[in-house]
């Protein structure tokens, strides 16, 4: 919005400077007016593209922010599915889920589609080879340890729950867990969030204003960057693909 009043001012007096340099007939005022037309112009541009600079510088310091809020966010979802396959449920508590990860550890198994014999079928069509689908689940590792399986030697995830960039550094995500009734079984839930404004402390309110706003495909939609939900049964982020993207 700024950008744009600026430039329908500038419009205006390009305007203005067009029709005193052409039809302003007081000759011995002219030179101060279009002096003064000149130095406003030259101003507004220079408010005009600092402000478009100022916007870029923004979105390239917002983009290295929430990629690396994101990497965190990433290891919170794929610490809390493990802990919900070993537990069925989710943590709400930093520390039992960190604690979770070192010491922890849980079977690995792979679904496979097979089909067998159906006997009974067989005898009800006179001896006709019938068969029916079943699902195989093969152990691929007995026991394996959480820590091992999710960071390998990366000792990250002790520290996975700080918010990278916040004004104070022990900063926390929110985590929160619940569960909703689905079909007569009550389904875990979990989120962990972090406001725009702890992210983007440090730069313009109004930039952060319209941030918040952010209503896009390719953009964060909301005042949160977040993984999961404690409203509906889902472990997704909010964010676009691009955002998941190194940058070069």
């Amino acid at each position: 919005m700024q950008e744009l009043i600026v430039f329908i001012v500038l419009l205006a007096a390009a305007g203005l400077l067009y029709w005193v340099n052409t039809s302003f007939n007081h000759t011995k005022h002219k030179k101060f007016v279009l002096l003064g037309l000149w130095i406003f112009i030259f101003g507004s541009s220079y408010m005009l593209v600092n402000s478009i600079y100022d916007v870029i510088q923004f979105d390239d310091l917002k983009e290295t922010r929430y990629q690396a809020v994101i990497k965190k966010l990433v290891d919170i979802r794929d610490s809390q599915l493990a802990y919900r396959d070993v537990k069925g449920e989710f943590q709400n508590d930093w520390d039992s889920l960190v604690k979770f990860i070192e010491l922890d550890s849980f079977t690995i198994t792979q679904r496979r589609d097979s089909s067998i014999l159906d006997e009974e079928l067989t005898k009800r069509y006179g001896g006709v080879k019938t068969y029916k689908n079943i699902v195989i689940i093969d152990t691929i590792y007995p026991k394996i340890s959480v820590e091992d399986s999710l960071f390998g030697l990366d000792k990250r995830y002790k520290n996975m729950m700080y918010v990278p960039y916040a004004k104070d550094p022990k900063t926390k995500f929110i985590l929160k867990t619940d569960s909703i009734p689905q079909n007569g079984v009550y389904i875990p839930l979990f989120e962990s969030k972090i406001s725009k404004d702890i992210i983007l402390h440090d730069q313009s309110k109004d930039l952060r204003f319209k941030e918040n706003l952010v209503k896009s495909v390719d953009g964060v939609n909301g005042e949160y960057l977040k993984v999961g939900s404690i409203t509906e049964v889902n472990t997704n982020g909010n964010w676009p693909k691009n955002y998941r993207k190194e940058k070069n």
